[in-house]
């Protein structure tokens, strides 16, 4: 893998869970450091190995950020720059993997809460609108219940 290769694997995969701002520069640092690094003398490769797999790398900055409090989260426009070649950069090996959003436990209780409410709430409107015929039917019911027992 060269330096190109690298740093494109790293912005894809920081795009996934950094702002775009936040993307741009750590990919930006990233670009500096090998550069510096062989500038020193180092060979290309050599500086590579050291900094790992680039998917690996930036699961760590994300995670990082997370902790720090820092933003995070995909941002469409940068997205958008790269879903020309979203697939090309799989390895042969890889399935293409799908986002998970993780909602806090407090926001799906809510929202199962307001479900079963507005569910309840819909229930007792129909049973509000049709109370009169229902009444009305079991009224005629009885009625006819009562007539057919006198008459036996």
């Amino acid at each position: 893998m060269n330096k190109e290769e690298f740093i494109e694997k790293l912005q894809r995969a920081l795009a996934g869970g950094l702002n775009s701002g936040l993307v741009a520069e750590n990919v930006r640092y990233y670009q500096e450091y090998i550069d510096a690094e062989v500038r020193k003398g180092r060979r290309e490769e050599e500086v590579l190995a050291g900094l790992g797999d680039p998917r690996l790398l930036a699961k760590s900055i994300i995670e990082a950020n997370k902790h720090a409090g820092e933003n995070y989260g995909t941002n469409r426009e940068y997205d958008e720059e790269v879903a020309d070649n979203t697939l090309n950069w799989q390895a042969d090996d890889e399935q293409p993997h799908m986002k998970r959003i993780m909602l806090p436990g407090w926001l799906i209780m809510l929202i199962a809460t307001v479900i079963v409410v507005v569910i309840i709430g819909l229930a007792f409107s129909l049973l509000y609108l049709f109370a009169p015929v229902i009444i009305g039917i079991l009224i005629v019911v009885l009625i006819v219940k009562i007539i057919q027992g006198n008459s036996r």
